[in-house]
């Protein structure tokens, strides 16, 4: 049995590489031989203990590759062709996907509504921190890779520039808007990105650490503020008159940036959650105005899908948004204990890692 080198999620604290079979495919799907993937903060939930998945998983879900095989069914593509497919891999035939929701494929159970349901690489299935991952669904979620555009270059497009840009979108950032971005890390950073492309015409990101601050400013910031010098609720206000911003987007996933969020927040405003939150949330009463305030709190998750990512590469490609600075490390896959253990702890600076079979 042909085999191949994987991240593997063996209990809490212990992702290994490990050799495990090249998956089989089935008619629908694609087999793709991973040319440049990465680590997510996910990743790292899972490492910690903090997600649950099962023992023996592959983990990853941001591949960049080459397909190797063809489902007997799959029309449209050819062998040897450069693609990505999104973290999110719709069916396109779900319940949630007929109704437009192509993230949460799958979502809905008789049991109730359950989250994350279209992220299966890493999480329901073997993902692609791999030397080969297998693609469901393949007509709908593989997009070819323009020619001229680097690995590098589209890393960022499976996850963190669609769960970014999606933040901006989700939150209706129009032409001529203030928007703040609570946190800088790397789909914060996407976030103000998106925000730029949007049309905002002020952005404020928050943040404390000095080379995401820079990094914030490169994707569109006007104003940074250090949350560890100023009070951001009274900069952001006093940067704003008093107004209040049109858009904040939260991007970290904690209680207090998202009162903060919501405290910042002109009347009729909107609260954008990027943040995965590992615990209840409580809803501030006074900035909530007591239910009053015509308010919108929307969430998101990663869109995916080709369409999705064609769309991305399309932005890359015309020169609109650099996603380049966001890689900051390079890891053979043979080493990506150590790449786990640089990106875990957040040292030497880290945005992303480029993981490279």
């Amino acid at each position: 049995m042909p085999m191949m080198k994987a991240a593997v999620f063996v209990e809490p604290g212990r992702i290994v590489l490990q050799d495990k079979p090249i998956p089989d495919i089935g008619p629908l799907d694609a087999l793709i031989r991973i040319t440049t993937t990465t680590i997510c903060g996910t990743d790292v939930h899972i490492l910690k203990g903090a997600y649950p998945v099962a023992r023996g998983l592959t983990i990853g879900h941001e591949p960049v590759g080459i397909i190797e095989k063809l489902g007997s069914a799959v029309q449209g593509y050819v062998e040897g062709q450069r693609v990505i497919a999104g973290a999110i891999t719709p069916s396109g035939y779900s319940n949630a996907c007929l109704c437009g929701c192509l993230s949460q494929d799958g979502a809905g159970t008789k049991h109730g509504f359950k989250a994350l349901g279209g992220w299966k690489f890493g999480n329901t299935i073997d993902g692609c921190q791999a030397e080969y991952v297998l693609v469901p669904d393949a007509m709908a979620n593989l997009a070819p890779v323009p020619d001229g555009l680097t690995d590098e270059q589209v890393l960022m497009c499976p996850d963190i520039m669609s769960t970014g840009f999606s933040g901006a979108e989700r939150g209706a950032v129009r032409i001529g808007d203030t928007v703040a971005v609570f946190a800088q890390g790397p789909i914060g950073l996407c976030a103000t990105a998106g925000a730029r492309l949007a049309g905002a015409a002020t952005i404020i990101a928050v943040e404390s650490v000095p080379a995401r601050m820079t990094v914030a400013r490169q994707m569109g910031a006007d104003h940074v503020v250090d949350f560890r010098a100023v009070d951001p609720v009274e900069e952001i206000m006093r940067l704003t008159d008093g107004r209040g911003v049109d858009v904040a987007i939260e991007a970290l996933g904690t209680q207090a940036t998202f009162s903060a969020a919501l405290r910042v927040l002109r009347p009729g405003g909107t609260l954008s959650s990027l943040g995965v939150y590992s615990s209840d949330l409580s809803v501030p009463l006074g900035p909530f105005g007591a239910g009053l305030a015509d308010l919108t709190i929307v969430t998101t998750l990663c869109p995916g899908g080709k369409e999705r990512m064609r769309r991305l590469m399309a932005v890359i490609e015309a020169g609109r948004i650099d996603m380049k600075p966001l890689v900051t490390h390079r890891f053979k896959l043979d080493d990506i204990e150590a790449a786990y253990d640089l990106f875990s702890h957040q040292r030497d600076g880290v945005l992303k890692v480029a993981i490279t079979p």
